[in-house]
């Protein structure tokens, strides 16, 4: 998977950039966080099983 990362590019865009979740899966996070906008994306897509934490940590690393 690749790394790179804008500044300001948004968790769920990083996500498929790097194929880590489709643009379905992260439609489906965007529609739950709609409903919940308390709840971040990440957390979201870990609960529905799109994504692991690992995968959050290396976002965040790349800010």
């Amino acid at each position: 998977m690749a790394s790179a990362h804008t500044s300001g590019e948004r968790i769920g865009d990083f996500l498929v950039k790097i194929g880590a979740m489709s643009e379905a899966q992260r439609s489906e996070v965007v529609q739950h966080q709609n409903a919940h906008p308390e709840v971040p994306f990440g957390r979201i897509a870990v609960e529905l099983g799109f994504i692991k934490d690992d995968v959050i940590d290396q976002f965040l690393k790349s800010r």
